[in-house]
């Protein structure tokens, strides 16, 4: 399948990768027909999804089985009157509906927006009414489709509601409706057929401050991620890769359907209730899988069990994303597997930007390199280049002159947002990095993280990371508190691990841990013990969060 896209699939190194990595894009490719379905015709009895939850349910899909189910969703919405260009809201957890659901909805042209089932009543009608959302496919969550009530009176753009396997008044059984139409679907053509710059999926960020934005990507999405699952990743053909997300996220895109079915492998989707730890550790062991990705959150946490006990030794790949990877855990695990971590690095708004590919060994602490399919420059607060060592920020260049497959195309119904943050050709991601003399990119934080304390700038990173080696911290966010003196100090706002309790030694011990592990005057003044971090759906940090309450205390 890859030499459809690839004119080379295999390099001899970094560089020759970097220069000479290229995609050929099919005119009016629509990852529906052009993937799932060729591979259900090249080979039916191909897997391409092995699903299970927490209550003993298994499944299992082939290529054929997603296409003809995927047809019969393209068939049921037509039928309704669904048309290139209408938008329906996927709020289906890990549930193996999804799959089916996306890709039947990719093949009719109307625009996927994923949903995490941790949306309120507000959430829902907000994204309704922005997007102006006609249906929405839920999960079988008794939150979630209260929510869903609740919201529906408040957007009248709503014309149906369906949820999985379900007979419930006022709601459409998503499993028995589908199933009512024809597995064979022709594909569209002239006005009603999807071409490359047609929007195919929204993803409604979860930033820390205002009212989520609608990053709007085009049909040629998928083929960015080819670079992500392949490269990054190392999915293998036919082997069992799982990403730990969601499907409310840009992180399922990233790993759990558009690359990896690209590259022919399987995806394991666990629909887990709840995180546990060694629910995980024991669904790896189980179900052999070879290839990994989940976030240093849960890397952490797996961590705090008894990871030697499980036999991973089918994982061949680990990678991590969405936040950076701090060195005590990639070492450890190291110690522990026999394997690096990977890291990875990019946005919403696009795929994996710098990440650790196979040419070179995966150095703790850093991000990777620099991703072939992006023109990315570090750029001073002067608006230069910065110099190997030089902290800037991350921008992608040449937007006019060579539009990178995989970046978003702008932010739905917001022309002016979409000129600011793409009309110059150099799109700003806001997050300061620096770059070492081998290549590798070092993570500082996003912009307004930085800390600026008695002339000092401050990463939170570094300091977050010096804080993840010693035995009682699991997680932590360092952030700037206001100080009469010195303007802003350095704050950390430590989750502890188990066996360990508050108390002022402990925090000494903590700051004189900093004071050794990195520069003195980067410790934490102040140290505030916490059950839980305060985190965006999406799971990352809301530093923004921790400052304003900080501030708040302050003034009051």
């Amino acid at each position: 399948m890859l030499e459809k896209f690839l004119p080379r699939i295999e390099f001899d190194s970094y560089e020759d990768f970097k220069k000479n990595y290229k995609v050929n894009i099919p005119n009016g490719f629509n990852f529906g027909y052009d993937i799932v379905d060729a591979w259900a015709e090249a080979e039916p009895e191909k897997r391409a999804l092995v699903w299970c939850d927490d209550h003993g349910n298994e499944k299992t899909f082939t290529f054929t089985d997603i296409s003809k189910m995927s047809n019969q969703v393209a068939n049921m919405f037509a039928s309704k009157g669904f048309k290139k260009g209408d938008v329906v809201m996927l709020i289906l957890r890990r549930r193996w509906e999804y799959w089916v659901a996306a890709v039947g909805l990719m093949k009719l042209g109307v625009i996927i927006i994923p949903g995490t089932l941790q949306l309120t009543k507000k959430d829902i009608a907000y994204r309704a009414n922005a997007a102006d959302i006609k249906a929405f496919i839920c999960v079988n969550d008794a939150y979630v489709m209260e929510q869903m009530e609740l919201a529906r009176p408040e957007a009248s753009c709503i014309q149906e509601i369906y949820v999985t396997n379900e007979n419930k008044e006022g709601w459409l059984n998503f499993d028995e409706e589908f199933a009512k139409y024809p597995d064979t679907f022709k594909r569209p053509t002239g006005q009603e057929a999807t071409t490359n710059t047609d929007i195919m999926q929204i993803y409604f960020t979860s930033g820390t401050t205002g009212m989520p934005k609608m990053v709007c990507h085009n049909y040629n999405h998928p083929l960015g991620h080819i670079v992500t699952a392949k490269y990054w990743q190392q999915v293998q053909e036919n082997k069992l890769h799982m990403s730990v997300s969601d499907s409310g996220w840009a992180k399922f895109g990233w790993g759990k359907i558009y690359g990896q079915w690209i590259c022919g492998a399987t995806i394991f989707a666990y629909d887990m209730d709840r995180f546990h730890a060694n629910n995980l550790l024991a669904m790896i062991e189980k179900y052999k899988l070879t290839t990994f990705c989940a976030p240093p959150t849960m890397y952490r946490f797996m961590l705090q069990e008894d990871v030697a006990s499980y036999d991973l030794s089918s994982v061949q790949h680990w990678a991590t994303a969405g936040e950076p990877l701090n060195p005590e855990v990639f070492n450890r695990w190291e110690e522990l597997t026999g394997h690096k971590i990977a890291s990875g690095f990019g946005q919403t708004e696009g795929t994996v930007l710098i990440a650790n590919f196979p040419w070179f060994e995966a150095k703790p602490g850093t991000l990777g390199k620099l991703s072939p399919i992006y023109d990315i420059h570090l750029m001073n607060t002067d608006g230069g280049e910065c110099v190997q060592g030089e902290e800037g920020e991350i921008c992608i260049c040449g937007l006019r002159e060579n539009p990178p497959v995989g970046l978003f195309v702008g932010y739905y119904r917001n022309p002016e947002l979409t000129e600011e943050a793409l009309g110059s050709g150099v799109y700003n991601l806001k997050d300061v990095a620096w770059e070492d003399t081998d290549g590798y990119y070092w993570f500082v934080g996003r912009h307004d993280d930085v800390i600026k304390c008695s002339g000092y700038r401050i990463g939170p990173f570094e300091v977050e990371s010096a804080l993840i080696e010693h035995p009682a911290v699991v997680e932590c966010a360092i952030t700037a508190a206001p100080d009469p003196i010195r303007g802003q100090v350095v704050k950390a706002t430590v989750v502890l691990a188990k066996g360990y309790e508050p108390s002022e030694e402990l925090i000494k011990e903590l700051q004189n841990h900093v004071k050794h592990a990195t520069a003195p005057y980067k410790y934490p003044r102040i140290v505030e013990f916490v059950d839980e971090l305060p985190k965006t759906l999406g799971g990352k940090i809301k530093r923004a969060q921790i400052r304003q309450e900080d501030m708040n205390k302050k003034q009051n």
